[in-house]
């Protein structure tokens, strides 16, 4: 266990969240927005694939929503929106990260059936299918984040002689042993490492598709574009997710004082905000997954820029034309 008398000082940790959350904020509601506006109003074709991306974007843009009440929290360190809203915030925060990683697992699913078995996962393979998947989806993460909004998410700490109140931090060490490491434990489980394991086994049987000899002969571009797709949704998976869903692990350990080696712990709460701060961040990357897994994304991006490229040529035609006759 970890001895009562280890201190450590992870105050960092509310400039780091204020800085991240505010460029995330900004970055994931821009990138977000395109993405909903090209999914909805500028694709034609709309097939499985996008059906998942479009579900991917719209659980980012809620939890981008949430960030301002977030960071401000983080740079005044007090919540004065209540009870109801940290637990919303929370909520919805949970929502995107393992909505987030079960949409990935879900495009990753779906390019696996379409590689390895394209014959048979025709009947599978359906934009009905998917939106049923999608419905099962949110079902799965919006019952799994919901535990943390049975309990008081706020509390009140006395700071420097001003009452001020946290929001879903500081948890007593009982309530670490007897609540949130159960959380852990299932979110971990259901939410990631069944996850994980199915976007590294769905990945490597592509790979193993794709070098086979009766598929050496396909077309090369094509072959390179899948394994673009598998190695930028791979990295991004795993810079994002693995990281943090690791330390929380470990600082679940911690918080239910677990560890006695005070090294370790001090390590862990350390890494513990930086790894968060970086799984956050997939609302800004998950847009890129968008455009390696799309064709018919990267090709409406490029008609769209054929298109401002012509325009702004023809502009310029008659301005010039209109300043000769003069």
């Amino acid at each position: 266990m970890v001895s009562s008398n280890c201190s450590t000082d992870d105050s960092f940790k509310y400039t780091l969240y204020a800085c991240t959350f505010s460029m995330v904020f900004v970055l994931g509601l821009v990138a977000n927005c395109a993405a909903i506006y090209i999914f909805i109003f500028t694709l034609k074709l709309r097939n499985e694939t996008t059906t998942y991306m479009l579900n991917l974007a719209i659980s980012d843009l809620l939890f981008v929503f949430t960030l301002p009440f977030r960071i401000y929290y983080f740079a005044i360190r007090n919540w004065p929106f209540g009870d109801i809203l940290c637990k919303i915030s929370v909520t919805l925060f949970y929502t995107n990260m393992y909505g987030s990683i079960f949409f990935l697992t879900c495009i990753s699913v779906d390019r696996f059936l379409a590689i390895v078995y394209p014959f048979w996962s025709k009947t599978l393979r359906t934009k009905r299918n998917a939106k049923i998947v999608c419905c099962a989806v949110w079902i799965t993460v919006i019952a799994g984040s919901m535990p943390a909004s049975f309990f008081q998410a706020t509390a009140s700490r006395n700071d420097t002689g001003h009452e001020k109140n946290s929001c879903f931090e500081n948890f007593s060490e009982t309530t670490w042993k007897t609540y949130l490491s159960r959380i852990v434990i299932f979110i971990e489980t259901v939410g990631f490492l069944i996850p994980l394991i199915l976007n590294v086994t769905c990945s490597t049987m592509v790979l193993r598709t794709l070098n086979k000899p009766v598929t050496l002969s396909r077309n090369k571009l094509s072959k390179n574009k899948v394994l673009k797709m598998i190695f930028v949704h791979l990295v991004i998976f795993c810079f994002c997710f693995v990281p943090y869903n690791i330390t929380l692990i470990l600082y679940s350990l911690v918080r239910t004082q677990t560890w006695i080696n005070c090294s370790v712990a001090s390590a862990v709460r350390t890494m513990y905000p930086i790894t968060l701060c970086i799984a956050v961040s997939n609302c800004c990357f998950d847009p890129i997954i968008y455009y390696f897994t799309s064709d018919s994304i990267q090709n409406s991006i490029k008609k769209s820029r054929t298109t401002r490229i012509h325009n702004s040529s023809t502009s310029l035609t008659s301005t010039e034309k209109t300043q000769a006759s003069c």
